[in-house]
Parts: structure tokens; sequence; C-alpha cells
């Protein structure tokens, strides 16, 4: 719920400013063309429901605001929350004298505050306003601006968008600006007639010094209760971290070893970025992103139950069990935690995912190709020339792999190691394998045909394929993490592919695969083999041509079999 009024009452107050900036930038046009602009923002904003909403986001934004900086364990935070947070405490400083000075007087001294009246307050009676005014919009506009960023971009569709939205963040207060000078200046040339300047002022009912004086006593009462405020929330941090160290500390450890003492309530977050310990959050610790996430090594049970919200947000990523938010969690008693992304996982990461990608027991088909003696064909050619060639051979077998429904899990020297069946099982897996080998042949036979001049001899090639349990997930480090698989069904696989040199022929595939795929392939010769280190033999199926395949149904999403 707090998450929620925040965001609702942020959004007013910034389509609210994003309005008065457009309001702002008609001064381009001219100073009739403002107030007309005006009239149509007072019908918005100025009227009992508007009113109420408006004023009613505010209190509940400032409000939540000192919450949040209550609710914090530890002020270490990330530059771009700290400008954040200081922009957001500032703005009611800065704000307060231009509310005043409109909507209170005309409210409580019946002044009417139009632009003309307010720009003479700005560009004639006291210029030290406008710097005011400026720094004011620049600040109020840029805080709306990076919680808008940081809430919008765990959209997947923001992306596509950033240039325009990037390129009105920074027009618009621009051109408000530039407005609010244009038409300040044509006051200021117009204020040189004292006659002109005398009317304005009068018909808009400019408040004498009793009226001045009981705005100046209100405005003084708003201060000193928003900077108490402010000051009550800092000493009750202070009084609630010295209640809490003197129940004593708990202990979270990493794995790195490194086991550093918190008080208890605090969240995990807070006590990974007080230690500095780098640990990814790309919302700021708001709930939002789930780049936080941690594994709970021991001390599970003993943690509070997620709410609602936090289920969510794992349930969204496909969090496996005994994970956790690090910006929710709040151990109570000591705990084990290991982090589940790098420190600098990006907003793709937050992103609705598969749960496999985190690891998962699955059967599918696993398939290895390789170039035959490509060490033989590479001797005596230019590094740039075997760079070619490999690049063209591993396209073709790429683009085989994928037309089949495949996934290329990684390129291995001259060797191609695919996927197949990840989402829907080893059934449809097996088939596309078998897809795909049948499309590397005949690609293979295209690439032949076109590099016949550059090459002494075809390119050939074997591939092997087997299907069985194995884990997948994501693995690796940095930026080398990539969907793969391990297990048994893997080597095996890879073994298969090792084969096809002693049967000298272009494809070995399992039985497993096989009778998975509901493909006999009568007429291909059955051989009972046994792999290395293993005591159980395999029944596998030699394909001399592998284009010569025929499958009775082809997988959805492929082409039928020539």
């Amino acid at each position: 719920m707090i998450r929620r009024l925040r965001l609702v009452s942020g959004l007013t107050l910034f389509v609210f400013l994003a309005t008065h900036l457009i309001n702002h930038a008609l001064g381009l046009v001219s100073l009739p063309a403002l107030e007309a602009g005006r009239e149509v923002f007072l019908a918005l904003w100025r009227n009992p429901p508007a009113t109420l909403w408006l004023y009613g986001a505010l209190t509940v934004h400032v409000g939540l605001a000192l919450w949040a900086l209550y609710q914090r364990r530890r002020l270490t935070l990330p530059p771009w929350e700290w400008v954040q947070l200081l922009f957001g405490l500032t703005i009611p400083l800065l704000a307060v004298q231009h509310v005043f000075g409109t909507r209170v007087a005309h409210e409580l001294l019946g002044t009417q505050d139009s632009y003309a009246y307010v720009l003479q307050v700005y560009w004639v009676l006291d210029p030290w306003l406008i710097w005011r005014h400026v720094v004011l919009v620049l600040i109020a506009w840029g805080h709306g601006c990076i919680g808008l960023h940081f809430w919008l971009r765990l959209k997947p569709w923001y992306a596509r968008w950033l240039p325009v939205t990037y390129g009105l963040a920074i027009v618009l207060p621009l051109v408000a600006l530039l407005g609010f000078m244009v038409a300040g200046l044509e006051v200021r040339r117009l204020a040189a007639d004292p006659q002109w300047l005398a009317t304005l002022r009068a018909e808009a009912g400019m408040p004498d010094q009793a009226g001045r004086d009981q705005m100046a006593w209100v405005f003084g009462l708003f201060l000193a209760t928003y900077l108490s405020l402010l000051v009550l929330t800092l000493i009750a941090r202070l009084l609630r971290n010295a209640w809490e160290r003197r129940k004593g500390a708990i202990y979270v450890t990493y794995p790195s070893g490194r086991r550093i003492a918190a008080v208890a309530g605090s969240s995990i977050l807070d006590v990974s970025r007080a230690a500095g310990i780098p640990h990814a959050s790309v919302c700021g610790g708001r709930g939002r992103c789930s780049t936080c996430r941690v594994r709970i090594a021991a001390g599970y049970e003993a943690l509070p139950e997620p709410d609602d919200d936090e289920q969510r947000v794992l349930a969204r990523v496909g969090a496996p069990p005994r994970v956790r938010l690090a910006c929710q969690t709040r151990p109570t008693a000591d705990v084990e935690v290991a982090p589940l992304l790098a420190p600098s996982a990006d907003v793709m990461a937050a992103r609705s995912r598969p749960g496999y990608l985190q690891g998962d027991e699955r059967e599918i088909a696993i398939l290895f190709a390789d170039i035959r003696g490509f060490t033989t064909l590479s001797e005596n050619r230019l590094p740039y020339d075997v760079v070619f060639l490999l690049n063209q051979y591993f396209r073709a077998m790429g683009e085989a792999v994928e037309e089949a429904g495949g996934r290329l899990d990684k390129f291995i020297g001259d060797g191609v190691m695919a996927l197949f069946g990840i989402e829907k099982g080893a059934a449809d897996g097996s088939r596309r394998a078998l897809d795909a080998a049948r499309r590397m042949s005949l690609r293979l036979a295209e690439m032949n045909a076109v590099l016949r001049d550059d090459l002494p001899e075809p390119l050939r090639i074997g591939i092997g394929i087997h299907s069985g349990p194995v884990i997948v997930g994501e693995m690796g480090y940095g930026a080398a993490v990539s969907l793969t698989a391990v297990g048994d069904t893997v080597n095996t696989a890879s073994r298969l592919e090792a084969l096809t040199k002693q049967f000298e022929v272009q494809l070995v595939v399992s039985e497993p695969v096989l009778r998975a795929a509901g493909a006999a392939l009568p007429g291909f010769p059955r051989e009972d083999i046994e792999l290395r280190g293993r005591r159980s033999t395999h029944t596998v199926v030699a394909v001399k041509d592998a284009r010569r395949l025929k499958l009775d149904e082809t997988p959805a999403g492929t082409a039928p079999a020539e």
C-alpha cells in the first residue's frame, strides 16, 4: 500500500508540474497566450475535487518521504538515490513561497494571481526570486524524472521509448524557462509605465501590509512545521537505532566468509551497503526489481514471512524456494545469504523470466557438431581466411539450429553445442534436434557449393544427439553468463559426436532420442556400443548423410523434411 501511495501521489505531482511547465512555455508565444493557457490550467487544477486530490497527494508524498527516511537503518545510498532524496527534501523549502504567493494568497486574501501579476513580483518587485524559481523548476523536474525513470525502466517497452522520454525531459523545462524569461521581460517592459503597473496591482488585489504580515505568519508556521518534522524524523531514527542496539546484534554471513554484525530489523540490503559489500539493486531497494534477491543458506525458518508484494515479485521472476528479496527481508536472528545476481546486474535481470534460468532439472535433447579434419584444413591458410571460414560455418549451423527451434548453447573451437526441448520436454526436443541435424547437413552442402573454389576438399561434420536428464540454468561469470546444461547426458552426446569418426558417418543418434521422437529411422544401421567410462551399452543409429532423414511429423514452426 505504501509503495502504491508513493507512486500515485508522485505521478499526480509530476502531471501537475508538467502541465504547469507547458503553461509556462506559452510565454514564448505572447503574454495573452500565457494567460489563456492559465485559464485551462486553473480549470484542471483549481476546482474542489482536483484541489483535494492535489494537496492530498502533496501531503502523502512528503509524509512518505519522511517515513522512508525514518525506516532506513543506514544512509549508505547510491548517488542517484542521494540526489533524489535531497531534491525531494529541498522542494518544499523552495516551493512554499511560490505556493503561498499564488494559491494561498488567492484563497485567504482574494488576490487574483494572474501571470502578469506574478511575473511583476519576480521581474520587478524582487528579481532575486527569478533564480529561486529557476532552481525550483530544475530540482522539482529532476526529482520527478529520476523517480519516473527508475519506475518505468522495469517495463519491457520503456527501452524503445527512452530516446523520446529523454528528449521530452530536457526540452520541456528548457522551453518552459524560456517562456518564463520572455514573458517576464515583456512584463518588465510594460511595468516601466507606472500607470500600467498601478492598474495591474489594483486589479489583482495586491495584499496590503496587514495582508503581507498575515501571509508571512502562515508562511513561517509552515516552514517551522516542515523543518520540525524533518528534525523529529532524524531524532526518531537515532532513538530507534539506539534502542535496537540494546537488543544485541545479529550476524549476516556472506559466501566470502565475511560475517557482518547488524542491528536486528535491518534489511539484508542495508547490511550489505553499510559493510561496503557490492549488492545489486536496480530499483534502489523499493521491492520492485528483484535484482537484490538472495538465497538463504541458513536461518530461513527464523525470517519473517514475505508480504504479498514480495511474494508477487518473487513469483514474477520464478524464484525457487529459500530465495528472498534482500531489500524486504529484515532478519531477527543470524542468517547466511548468497546474492544470486552480480552487483552489476542491469534492468534486464529484473524482467520476468522462466524459472529454469536459475537452475532446474529437465529432460531435453543435446546436439554436438564438429568439423572433421579442420586442423589439417586450416594449415597454410592466413588467419583472416580461417576466421572467415569459421564465421561462415558458425552462421550456417546457428541458423539451422534456430530454424529447427533449438537454442545455441556455445561454440567450442570449431564445434557447436545446442539444446532442444528446454520448455516442452524431451519428445519435442528430440524431434527438433533431428530436424536440426538434417538442416545442418543441408546448410553444409550449400556452403561447400559456394566455397568450392576456396576449399581443397569439402567440409565434413560429425553430429551426435542424445536425450536425457540434465541440469539447466544460467551459468558463468560477468559477460560470459549464458544458459547452458550440465550432466551425464551432455557428456554422452559429446561422445556420440566423436563416434562419427569411427563409424565414418555424419550423424550418430541414440535410441532414447529416437524413442522420444517416435522416429524409427528404418534403413539406417543400428549399433550397440560401449562408451568410455561406461559399463552399460548404448544402442545408436549411424546415419551416413543426415540430409536423408525423414520424419513422420514435423515440429511446429519448422519446414517439412525434403
